[in-house]
């Protein structure tokens, strides 16, 4: 019953974001000497051939120190991204099955780079 109170108390407020096969579970929890740290965990769901499944899960550990600095980095990462790439997600590329389409003038250009070479010259 000890180790249940211990659990309750180190979990003081939690948020999930539920991302596709991803699920992101941001929780603050409490020290031992009753400070606050963050810890996001990133879990994601396997499927095996035989329909079982498993889950992988990566913590990241977040003191209050850190913060400032993290919330920065991760600002300036972020507005990077969206500033070269946009905010449209390409999942598809994600795909197994994705295969690269070319718009016509692409390919015709990449078609004029090479010579057309017929047997009967050589």
């Amino acid at each position: 019953m000890r180790e249940n109170d211990m659990l309750e108390k180190e979990e003081i407020f939690s948020k999930v974001l539920r991302a596709g096969r991803r699920t992101y579970f941001f929780d603050v929890r409490a020290t031992k000497a009753d400070d606050y740290y963050i810890t996001i965990t990133e879990s994601k769901k396997f499927t095996e051939e035989d329909g079982s499944f498993h889950f992988k899960k990566h913590k990241i550990y977040l003191y209050k120190e850190d913060f400032s600095a993290f919330a920065e980095i991760l600002e300036e990462m972020t507005s990077y991204v969206l500033n070269h790439k946009g905010e449209e997600v390409i999942s598809e590329r994600h795909q197994k099955d994705f295969k690269k389409e070319y718009s016509s003038d692409k390919s015709e250009g990449q078609r004029s780079s090479f010579t057309d070479i017929d047997f009967d010259d050589i």
